[in-house]
């Protein structure tokens, strides 16, 4: 069912609203009560459960000792690892004052920088980071308070748990200054620093009521509810993960459970059991691999070697215990995956609809908290991002002969702007639109394509517009690319302008084919030289890549496991 008119009449799941952080805390726990919002692990690995109500109650008495430390309506940064600590300190932050996230990935000076220009009043963070900012804080502007979420002693700051331990003695004496708090849903109360992969940082001013909008909006088309267990990866700081990860899975009344690290992350989803898994295309990938690689050792080439999927090939019995097999390795209950942050291979999302599993793709910016179209529950295309979330709109700004534009969109998820910036914000808002910088196209049902980067495009001398992802998907559908980056090359004294990659090859696929335990730089060359020649068969003249360099280390990447398009990836 993928026609406008079908789309249109679709009546999506029932939400219940609510405004802001504080409204979204005290309804969850009036309607969850008891139930179990977190698993958690102790010192010795113990899994316990924390409910609806001890969250309520853990925020409350953050924010109470925040209020009298003399922190209302003040920014106050949150670094670390992903945690309970972390969410907690997060929402009670962003209800008396402004929250500030930090990418823990940062360095020191970064993190500096962006306290200093936050004009934080405080720091809640692990050890690791009270520590760094302690030994540079001649660096910091004016003093802030540091307050360390390991609960371990260092000399300058103090823990998050004497914190809730002071928060609870004041609520307990009558103390009701936190629940007296009136927010304007509309006000900043959330600021974020972000680099993207397209250079300088800006700070993106959201308010409760851009990233409420978007809860809300994602609930009618992606069902979360008391059955939904999620295990949290990506990193907390960014909307990606802590709208759709954190605040929706409470919104619902999932269980919400922390990922140890990159390398348990197989252990951990066998652990957790999650229904659902929020994550870029790598891991998907990853996993992925995994699957076809077991199963092409299990299974007798001939389900391979035919024109359809092999799950298709197989008969029923064998087909249901594969994908029974499948399921169970990946702990027995995911059931869907949401998948976003950079493009991925539409046969990928595909094969996992054949294993069994829903995996959605969908497209956000942090400017729009973050989500902007997606896939759901009921319509999907494997190559689309999907359509766009109720009461969000969007369209091509000026389309060429093929459709495509600028994505222009417009809804409550929308940022107030940049920080401090007026004239950075001017520039991509034009009469009530926000203009994303994304070059993509629609099609006649209303699904999103997106096709590239306004500020990556390579304009040759001809004025010829060259979308770099649209090349960068050719290179990477073949395995024996592991990741790649298409640039544009300008040589001196020459005024064009060619198509050049950056390649790093998959070589243990090319030891493989060539059945060789070792390689040489001339047997890599020479299968990424024919790849390039095939491709460029399937490519008009001026699209051609001209030169390519196989690199030896992975690309340079976000902490979104986006390959950063500028940087140390831009020299060939």
């Amino acid at each position: 069912m993928e026609r406008k008119e079908d789309i249109l009449k679709t009546k999506y799941l029932k939400v219940h609203t609510v405004t802001d952080f504080k409204d979204l805390i005290c309804k969850s726990a009036k309607m969850y009560k008891k139930q179990t919002a977190f698993k958690l692990k102790d010192k010795n690995g113990k899994i316990y459960n924390v409910s609806y109500q001890d969250l309520k109650n853990n925020v409350e008495a953050i924010g109470t000792a925040l209020i009298d430390l003399n922190l209302s309506n003040k920014a106050i940064s949150v670094i670390g690892k992903n945690s309970y600590s972390w969410i907690c300190s997060y929402i009670a932050s962003a209800i008396i004052g402004t929250v500030v996230p930090i990418d823990k990935e940062l360095h020191v000076d970064d993190v500096i920088n962006f306290i200093n220009i936050s004009e934080s009043k405080a720091i809640i963070g692990d050890s690791k980071y009270i520590k760094s900012i302690i030994e540079n804080k001649e660096k910091l502007k004016e003093e802030i308070l540091l307050i360390n979420i390991d609960n371990t002693n260092i000399e300058g700051s103090t823990n998050l748990n004497k914190l809730i331990e002071d928060g609870k003695a004041k609520l307990q004496s009558g103390d009701t200054r936190f629940s007296k708090i009136e927010i304007n849903p509309d006000d900043m109360h959330i600021l974020l620093f972000t680099s993207g992969t397209t250079g300088k940082a800006k700070g993106i001013c959201l308010s409760h009521k851009n990233i409420c909008s978007n809860i809300m909006s994602v609930a009618q088309i992606v069902k979360v509810d008391k059955t939904t267990v999620v295990l949290s990866i990506l990193p907390i700081h960014h909307t990606y993960e802590c709208t759709l990860g954190q605040l929706l899975v409470l919104y619902g009344g999932g269980i919400i459970t922390y990922c140890d690290g990159l390398r348990y992350i197989n252990k951990n989803i066998n652990e957790y059991k999650p229904s659902f898994v929020i994550c870029v295309p790598l891991l998907l990938e990853n996993i992925h691999k995994k699957i076809v690689k077991t199963l092409q050792k299990s299974l007798p080439a001939k389900y391979f070697n035919q024109d359809k999927h092999f799950i298709d090939c197989m008969p029923a019995p064998l087909r249901f215990i594969v994908k029974r097999k499948i399921k169970k390795s990946l702990g027995g209950n995911l059931r869907t995956f949401i998948v976003g942050a950079a493009a991925i291979n539409p046969t990928i999302i595909e094969d996992f609809f054949k294993f069994g599993f829903k995996a959605l793709q969908g497209y956000g910016l942090t400017e729009c908290s973050p989500l902007v179209a997606g896939n759901n529950d009921f319509f999907y295309k494997a190559d689309s991002v999907g359509l766009p979330i109720p009461d969000v709109e969007y369209k091509i700004n000026n389309p060429d002969s093929q459709g495509n534009g600028e994505i222009i969109v417009k809804g409550p998820n929308v940022m107030l702007g940049y920080y401090n910036d007026p004239e950075a914000t001017d520039a991509v808002f034009k009469k009530g639109w926000f203009y994303t910088g994304d070059v993509g196209y629609i099609d006649d049902n209303g699904f999103l394509y997106i096709t590239g980067r306004c500020k990556s495009v390579i304009v040759t001398q001809n004025g010829k517009n060259i979308y770099p992802e649209e090349i960068e998907y050719y290179l990477n559908e073949s395995p024996l690319v592991s990741e790649c980056i298409v640039l544009g090359d300008k040589p001196k004294g020459d005024k064009e302008t060619y198509v050049t990659a950056k390649i790093y090859p998959n070589k243990d696929y090319i030891k493989e084919i060539l059945n060789k335990e070792d390689l040489s730089e001339d047997d890599i060359k020479k299968e990424i030289k024919t790849l390039v020649s095939d491709i460029n068969k399937k490519l008009p003249n001026f699209k051609h890549i001209k030169n390519f360099k196989i690199v030896k280390e992975p690309l340079e990447k976000t902490t979104t496991q986006k390959i950063k398009r500028f940087g140390n990836n831009l020299s060939m």
